[in-house]
């Protein structure tokens, strides 16, 4: 089953697993079950080569251990996670500084002046989204190229956050704890189990974000023309329900993402993929920020 999110996703978890299975010297698509002699003192390169076993995952078995075979560990993923969003928070920090607001003083009054915008920012979001293809079609690259990833991001979400500030002060702060919030709830729903993460759930949170992607394509397209996606970006009830629905559906995600770091951690998948996932969540962490942060522009506005 595939996910919403572009990074953890099933054929990328299995593919890289194949793939490290082959360049452990084990076979690429081990069978479900180990052969008489598997447990047998010895067995290795000498006799056939062993495959894992049991079938615990819907990619492939557990693989094999020792220093050819490092597997992805709960802990890494954590670890990982904490680097990318501190990263992602200092150079967030460094964007939303960069936007500067003149004060103008008319009749004693302060006033608020032009707002300089720096131009490196766009390159920040040009090079966050090749960063991104590249990690996702290279995973292996992902303990390099997901700090930048995250450095970049972090850049340009400072900037949108304190273009946000500008128009509604303190948006900024509610929307960082916001997003703390709905992680947390979303960690204790999928470790209790009180929500469970099935085949249907799935796609339900798929298709739901594949309309998502399709409405903000269709959006663009039509700014072009000089229309928009009626309700899309109001601050009338119809427009904040929509923003609902969507921090909902982004919030969901997270449940994806949780589900994917399981199965790949009891697949027996490679090390890398510790950055990998991390990876992953933080952009599903980012989409989820922005969306709450229009929410709550649309709030505050009305």
């Amino acid at each position: 089953m595939p996910s919403s999110n572009p990074a953890l996703n099933d054929k990328i978890f299995e593919r890289e697993i194949r793939n490290s299975y082959a360049g452990a010297g084990y076979p690429a698509s081990p069978p479900t079950q180990a052969p008489p002699g598997w447990q047998q003192p010895g067995y290795g390169a000498a006799g056939p080569v062993p495959p894992a076993p049991d079938l615990v995952s819907p990619w492939t078995p557990q693989g094999p251990t020792g220093p050819q075979f490092e597997r992805m560990r709960m802990g890494g993923v954590l670890s990982a996670s904490a680097v990318l969003l501190t990263l992602f928070l200092a150079a967030g920090w460094f964007g939303y500084s960069s936007v500067r607001v003149e004060t103008l003083v008319v009749e004693g009054v302060e006033r608020r002046g032009d707002v300089s915008i720096p131009a490196w920012l766009l390159v920040s979001w040009i090079v966050g989204l090749g960063l991104a293809l590249v990690t996702i079609i290279k995973p292996k690259f992902a303990r390099f190229t997901a700090p930048l990833y995250a450095l970049a991001q972090g850049l340009l979400v400072g900037a949108i956050t304190h273009l946000y500030e500008i128009e509604t002060e303190g948006i900024a702060l509610q929307a960082v704890g916001l997003t703390a919030g709905v992680f947390v709830m979303m960690l204790f729903l999928f470790a209790t189990r009180i929500i469970k993460v099935t085949d249907k759930l799935r796609t339900g949170i798929i298709a739901a974000t594949g309309a998502v992607c399709l409405v903000y394509i269709a959006s663009i397209v039509l700014r072009l023309f000089g229309a928009d996606v009626p309700f899309l970006h109001d601050a009338s009830p119809i427009g904040i329900g929509i923003s609902l629905v969507i921090v909902g559906i982004a919030a969901m995600n997270l449940l994806l993402d949780f589900d994917f770091v399981e199965r790949g951690i009891q697949a027996g998948a490679p090390r890398y993929m510790e950055w990998f996932a991390a990876f992953g969540l933080m952009m599903t962490l980012i989409w989820l920020y922005l969306e709450l942060l229009r929410l709550l522009s649309k709030l505050r506005s009305r």
